[in-house]
């Protein structure tokens, strides 16, 4: 009874996350749902010590990340940027490779260190701009800028800075480079495949006559100038973006060391205010960042952005806010779920699958599936068996470096179902709904689980690392 509990709470989440109702709302009822089944008397404390805790936990730290990232979208909206750089785009890969050109520029973004969400809001409108100009189906960017900014960037490629290819290094002694050939075999072949899914509805699409689209919502501005900035210039911001998160990620820890505290008053004798710099440096790395891409675009083109800017930064504040609160709420649930009995009873029944590496797989990409989250369900995940997993790779000979690899691949697999708060997000930042969209991130999202296979395959037939 009490999987069956955990089961109907993350399907009912996914029905209505898939019929266009708030997460925001329903995810605290799924939650509460599940614990008042479960056991009645915890329903209140669960839902204040627990729901709330973590749901707040997570906009105090992302929610400024939230709120620049739109901001930044925004300003390289109204600057022109945008369209300067989709028609760069345009003549140097031709209108026909469209999707190629967001998938290359969201994966550069995302391996240079840029936040997921950040990518989602800095890319959609030069996204819209291209698909418009080409005639392809708006529907398609959300899964367009999931091939790039969810996939093979967040945790196949070696060495890349997304926190799902960092986890594993606390588990298994490993750094972010571990298995770099299986790595990149993942990496080719969820590129591949899913570069050929694209073009597949793009074809379909054209073939039925079909459209960008008309009556849609949240479309960006059309920029009414004839003179567009350089593209160089236009780029810039994005590039600065990546440096300037990489820079400031090095030099932050250096400059108030392991930890920093301060008296938050000079009347009465309040205790001090001690901040753990090491875990929270990744964060204001990306928020000094996002500073800089701002001054950026406004350095270049404040005359462009001036007029607008009021009007424009309210409504990227809106959005932010919209999408913050969705993921705040997603987090929230995923805390309650892994803390009920039916949970446990998943964890358990997943520890006797007999393949070490296929049952590392299964476990991290189940539990991230049902968190509707990557990191939170390979942490839960790791947290619980990895003593498990490494005792099972030794006795097999299975080197660390593949675990590490195998558990950040798998993390990225299903945890990209309806309700997942970065789904919720793009759709939301795209103006799109569920029904629109997410079918074809559902498939990107079964080529993304089928990728760690086949590298469990390569590795077996060929013992490559």
């Amino acid at each position: 009874m009490a999987f069956v509990i955990v089961l109907a709470a993350l399907c009912f989440l996914m029905v209505v996350a898939y019929r266009g109702y708030s997460v925001i709302l329903f995810a605290p009822v799924a939650a509460m749902g599940a614990v008042l089944l479960t056991d009645p008397n915890l329903v209140a404390p669960v839902f204040t010590g627990l729901f709330m805790e973590k749901m707040v936990g997570f906009l105090k730290l992302y929610f400024p990340v939230f709120v620049l990232g739109a901001i930044f979208g925004k300003v390289i909206e109204l600057s022109g940027f945008s369209k300067s750089i989709v028609a760069a785009t345009i003549r140097i890969v031709g209108a026909e490779r469209a999707m190629l050109a967001i998938v290359l520029v969201c994966a550069l973004l995302t391996y240079g260190g840029v936040s997921l969400f950040v990518v989602v809001f800095a890319v959609y409108p030069f996204a819209a701009e291209l698909f418009r100009q080409s005639d392809i189906p708006k529907r398609l960017i959300p899964a367009t800028i999931a091939v790039g900014a969810f996939t093979f960037t967040m945790d196949a490629l070696p060495g890349t800075p997304q926190i799902q290819n960092i986890i594993p290094t606390t588990f298994f002694g490993t750094d972010t480079w571990a298995a770099p050939i299986l790595g990149c075999i993942g990496a080719a072949f969820i590129l591949a495949l899913g570069l050929a899914y694209l073009g597949w509805q793009r074809r379909k699409a054209v073939a039925a006559g079909e459209g960008y689209g008309t009556n849609l919502v949240n479309e960006p501005a059309e920029f009414e100038s004839s003179r567009l900035a350089h593209p160089l210039i236009a780029v810039l911001p994005l590039v600065l973006v990546g440096i300037s998160n990489k820079l400031f990620t090095i030099f932050i820890p250096r400059f108030y060391g392991a930890s920093h505290e301060f008296i938050p008053a000079v009347i009465g004798d309040p205790k001090p205010v001690v901040q753990e710099v090491s875990k929270i440096a990744g964060i204001w790395a990306v928020e000094g960042a996002l500073l800089v891409g701002i001054l950026t675009v406004l350095i270049f083109a404040w005359k462009q952005v001036r007029e607008r800017f009021a009007a424009g930064s309210q409504s990227a504040i809106g959005g932010a806010l919209l999408a913050s609160m969705n993921t705040a709420s997603e987090y929230g649930f995923g805390a309650v779920i892994a803390s009920l009995p039916g949970f446990l009873i998943v964890a358990d029944a997943l520890r006797a699958i007999p393949n070490p590496l296929v049952n590392e797989a299964v476990t991290v990409t189940a539990l991230a599936g049902i968190t509707g989250s990557a990191s939170g369900g390979m942490s839960i995940a790791l947290a619980a068996m990895a003593d498990t997993f490494v005792a099972n790779a030794t006795a097999a000979g299975i080197p660390m470096e593949v675990l590490h690899r195998v558990a950040a691949m798998a993390s990225g697999g299903m945890d990209t179902l309806p309700h997942n708060g970065a789904v919720i997000t793009l759709l939301a930042v795209c103006g799109l709904t569920h029904r629109q969209s997410y079918k074809d991130i559902f498939a990107i999202t079964l080529i993304k689980t089928a990728a760690v296979f086949v590298i469990i395959g390569v590795y077996y037939a060929t013992g490559l690392v």
